[in-house]
């Protein structure tokens, strides 16, 4: 398989493919307001904030505002969702904690073990959407061994747009055949192919929990299909 594919490096998309977002916001949020005494639906508030954005990323993507990385979005993101979920008296503190949760995001079970079999053989990083500063904190916190954490600054350019691929591979100097992206989202994929990169799609049927709506299942012929990271290593020979 490897060699067929003449793979030298896998890029992993993060949020959803690599962390579960959503499990992970709901008990920070929950914990956050146990400690001050505020009671609010955190799983609706989890769902909005992620509900943003692609809204807000759009915004970017257009041209119809300037480059803005994805923790200044989260957190205008979060001043909305305060006011509509009846969230008050947070200080600039309470709400800077807040908006960092996405930096404590948990991994699913299979993505260290995986992520450190496929290390062994490939140089291993992030093409994803996040900032720098939040993926490399994010890899702190839950243990992830990338080699290399590359942000939305690589190009300066959101997914799916083709530079947010295309540089990620300049920046390895690789061409981009030589470089797959594993991610649990089939858009994110076609949109990876479409630049030339190599495809390999990881099912995570319970991203967003009761309200997923797509990406049960592969729905192109990608290079690899598996439903977790340890599964892919054993694909790619590890």
């Amino acid at each position: 398989m490897t060699g067929k594919l003449d793979v030298e490096a896998l890029l992993f998309d993060v949020f959803g493919t690599v962390v579960d977002w959503r499990t992970s916001i709901i008990a920070d949020l929950t914990r956050f307001g146990a400690a001050k005494g505020i009671t609010a639906d955190w799983a609706a508030v989890t769902d909005d904030w992620r509900g943003l954005y692609q809204p807000a990323m759009e915004e970017v993507r257009s041209g119809r505002r300037a480059w803005t990385i994805l923790d200044v979005l989260h957190r205008e993101s979060l001043e909305k969702l305060l006011v509509k979920h009846g969230v008050a008296g947070l200080s600039e503190a309470d709400k800077d904690y807040v908006n960092r949760a996405w930096h404590r995001l948990r991994p699913w079970p299979d993505s260290v073990e995986g992520l450190q079999r496929l290390k062994t053989r490939f140089i291993i990083g992030t093409l994803s959407n996040g900032n720098v500063g939040l993926l490399t904190r994010m890899a702190k916190f839950a243990g992830l061994p990338w080699d290399v954490v590359l942000g939305a600054e690589t190009a300066r350019a959101y997914k799916p747009l083709p530079q947010a691929y295309l540089a990620s591979a300049a920046l390895l100097n690789l061409a981009p055949g030589r470089v797959m992206l594993v991610a649990a989202h089939n858009n994110d994929l076609a949109a990876a192919a479409a630049a030339g990169l190599r495809t390999a799609f990881v099912a995570r049927p319970t991203e967003y929990g009761p309200r997923q709506k797509r990406d049960f299942k592969a729905e192109q012929e990608w290079d690899i299909v598996t439903d977790s990271f340890t599964g892919l290593a054993a694909a790619m020979g590890c």
